[in-house]
């Protein structure tokens, strides 16, 4: 059964999640770990793989649903934005404006996942760029320290 080009989506058990705890606290302390098979066979667990079962544990023993999907996946236009949790309309602004690549193999747009987690990866650094430089211009004006006794208000 070959599930690595298939998108999955796994819900969390219905029931107790305590099982789901204990093997998520295991998992949490990485080590060296192996699969065995229904015959007693042995496979050592790369460390990659090991990291993927980890966050995929831990999600689900918090009640999370965890979807697995190929980078080369193709999203539409809607699956796009709500990863990024943006509107429709942004998101398409964003392929127009050149910020994202995407491909037209017939009216409708599609986006490779790989280029949709390399544009959130690179807001994201864009957002802690700009945070940081606000925390930079504010120490050296002194605001922390205006803050630092309060005055009273009334």
């Amino acid at each position: 059964m070959r599930t690595a080009t298939l998108e999955l989506t796994v819900l969390p058990p219905d029931g107790p999640l305590d099982d789901l705890a204990e093997i998520a606290a295991f998992v949490n302390n990485p080590a060296a770990a192996e699969l065995i098979d229904p015959h007693g066979r042995r496979f050592v667990l790369p460390e990659e793989v090991f990291q993927v079962l980890a966050v995929v544990v831990s999600a689900m023993a918090n009640g999370q649903a965890v979807t697995i999907a190929p980078h080369n996946q193709t999203l539409t236009t809607q699956e796009a934005a709500d990863l990024l949790g943006v509107s429709r309309p942004t998101l398409v602004r964003l392929l127009d404006n050149g910020k994202m690549p995407y491909h037209q193999p017939g009216r409708h747009r599609r986006i490779l996942l790989r280029d949709l987690l390399a544009y959130a990866e690179q807001r994201r650094h864009e957002r802690h760029a700009g945070l940081d430089e606000l925390v930079a211009v504010s120490e050296e004006a002194g605001l922390y320290e205006a803050t630092a006794k309060p005055r009273p208000t009334r």
